[in-house]
């Protein structure tokens, strides 16, 4: 599979229904366990905080693959000479 079919893959993936709920009920679920967390529960809010981090690293990949594609559809489109 070429940049410019992983690139729409990820958008097409992106743009899915039930990613993007995944990624809403994820986060949103997340966030409530932190903000509801005790004072004394250091430890959960320290992997409630990582796992926050990581759905925002995942997204961030795949819409690194969208933007790459793009970059390489724009090089391969361009000029030999610029």
């Amino acid at each position: 599979m070429n940049e410019e079919q992983r690139a729409e893959q990820a958008k097409d993936l992106l743009k899915h229904e039930l990613f993007i709920e995944a990624f809403e009920v994820l986060n949103t679920e997340l966030k409530n366990r932190w903000e509801h967390s005790g004072t004394t529960e250091v430890d959960a809010r320290e992997s409630v905080w990582l796992a926050l981090q990581l759905l925002h690293r995942i997204r961030f990949h795949i819409e690194s693959i969208v933007t790459t594609g793009k970059m390489k559809s724009l090089h391969s489109k361009q000029s030999p000479f610029i």
